[in-house]
């Protein structure tokens, strides 16, 4: 798979500051990226120098085989976190305006807004003024001025700030969509369940320095301790702990009924997983079996608090 993004041993700094330590990243096309890191981590930063708002101190961003150049800005999309739309502007005066800026004419602004806005259900809105919306009704009109040009890239910073539960899935099925259609998309959040629901990528920044970089998968796969979640009915608990302690690693802590099953985590080491499985069959009836893979949470925590 081609990259649509790629940056290249980019540094950033602010005064003596170092907000990006030599990072590189690399977006594929039709992906949905999840940029993560604690706050402060270099995130903002990157996103800006992507958006062109700031430039590096060194390295090089490519957007789609190209140096990153002044005409790209048409072809991102971005949603900050800090939302920027104007108070006592109406809504589709304002919308027509941004779409302009981002070179569509006005015929296919108006286009464009008229299938967003029947589409998210906010046609009664065009003659409001923003201040007249609550948050999440100005996050779903930021969300349109974002997209309707359909651009190559698509950059979300915390987009599901203040929505309800029902507008943040909403939300979540046009990213989805954007994806289906071909979009690229940069996620910059702190809600990991998003992250595991939407993500194909991610990386970790920490401390100005990119950890970790790959398919979610890949990264799970990565940070697996090999260790297995198992549920079993027995006659002779005592036996079966014995029997398991022998070749694997069993954490008296967990040990616990549930019901009249036994509920053990083992560690296998480099054992495969068929011998444990084995094992347990001769001792009772196996009623639970599943490895246990570390969440996008799981790996966040652990490797910003090493």
């Amino acid at each position: 798979m081609s990259n649509l993004l790629e940056v290249h041993k980019v540094v950033k700094r602010y005064g003596n500051y170092v907000a990006l330590n030599e990072v590189s990243l690399n977006v594929p096309k039709g992906s949905i990226y999840g940029l993560l890191g604690p706050n402060g981590a270099g995130k903002t930063s990157l996103i800006r120098i992507i958006n062109q708002i700031t430039l590096p101190d060194s390295g090089e961003v490519t957007l789609d085989g190209e140096k990153l150049q002044p005409k790209h800005v048409q072809t991102i999309g971005y949603l900050p976190e800090e939302r920027g739309l104007y108070s006592s502007m109406k809504v589709g005066e304002q919308c027509l305006y941004l779409a302009q800026m981002k070179g569509l004419s006005k015929a296919e602004a108006k286009k464009q807004l008229d299938f967003w806005f029947d589409r998210l259900g906010i046609q009664g809105w065009w003659n409001k003024k923003i201040q007249e919306l609550s948050k999440g009704m100005a996050q779903k009109i930021q969300f349109v001025v974002c997209v309707l040009h359909k651009p190559k890239l698509l950059i979300f910073d915390e987009p599901f700030s203040g929505f309800d539960p029902v507008n943040a899935n909403i939300i979540k099925d046009e990213i989805l969509a954007l994806k289906e259609q071909g979009s690229t998309i940069i996620f910059s959040t702190h809600r990991m369940e998003s992250v595991e629901e939407l993500c194909d990528h991610i990386a970790l920044i920490h401390k100005s320095n990119k950890l970790i970089e790959g398919k979610v998968s890949d990264v799970k796969r990565e940070f697996k301790t090999n260790s297995f979640e198992v549920g079993i009915l027995t006659n002779n608990v005592e036996g079966l702990v014995y029997d398991i302690t022998q070749k694997f690693t069993v954490s008296p802590a967990n040990f616990k009924s549930l019901n009249d099953d036994l509920k053990l985590n083992i560690q296998i080491g480099n054992a495969m997983p068929n011998e444990l499985l084995h094992l347990l069959t001769q001792r009772g009836q196996v009623t639970h079996f599943v490895e246990n893979i570390p969440s996008v949470n799981d790996i966040f925590i652990q490797t910003v608090t090493s």
